[in-house]
């Protein structure tokens, strides 16, 4: 589902900095989509943390199909917290999973079963108040409770200072090459409010 903010973002970031101008005009059409459920999002970007996309790849086909058979050839399967709770650590780690994530995956699964986590809850509340929310969660750091605002909640106005793929962007484009710190980069974001989301995604 794309944005219902995106062409007024686009048109705006284009309108008021070159660089997004060049960016907007070579990426025409594109933007920012959901494509699952706030628990399958989450549960996903921690099966993903500090190993490779194969390895990631490999064990979240196992947990959709411990957890969701039918949907294992689904392009974008969704899983049901409930049935991610009921796994034992012994299954979590037969599907791939370190001691510490299948941890990390139960607390996730424990705070939506549970209400704790309600994502209709969350479109009366902030940018900053969501993210402080999801940190609480183990396994959740600042950079996946943005990426996760960005791409499930399409939040417009989120700009992840620590992401490395946006400081080379940014030093590529604003910078001549020189590296970027987070204090530069959030300089640099404030000529994109309010959509830095859409000025990192570009």
């Amino acid at each position: 589902m794309k944005p219902h903010w995106w062409e007024e973002a686009a048109n705006d970031l284009a309108r008021r900095d070159r660089v997004m101008r060049k960016l907007v005009r070579a990426h025409p059409g594109a933007s920012l989509k959901r494509r699952s459920d706030a628990f399958t999002a989450l549960a996903r970007a921690i099966t993903g943390q500090q190993i490779s996309v194969k390895a990631a790849d490999a064990i979240w086909r196992r947990l959709v199909a411990a957890t969701a058979p039918e949907a294992v050839a689904r392009a974008f399967p969704r899983l049901d917290p409930a049935q991610v709770a009921a796994l034992t650590p012994r299954a979590l780690r037969a599907a791939g999973f370190s001691e510490r994530k299948a941890s990390y995956l139960a607390d996730l699964a424990g705070h939506f079963v549970s209400g704790r986590l309600d994502p209709r809850a969350w479109k009366r509340r902030d940018d900053e108040s969501l993210i402080a929310e999801l940190v609480a969660i183990r396994g959740i750091g600042r950079w996946t409770a943005e990426m996760f605002l960005m791409f499930h909640e399409l939040r417009p106005d989120v700009l992840p200072v620590d992401d490395l793929g946006l400081r080379k962007a940014a030093a590529l484009h604003y910078g001549g090459g020189d590296a970027m710190t987070a204090d530069s980069l959030r300089e640099l974001g404030e000529r994109w409010r309010p959509w830095r989301s859409a000025a990192t995604w570009y």
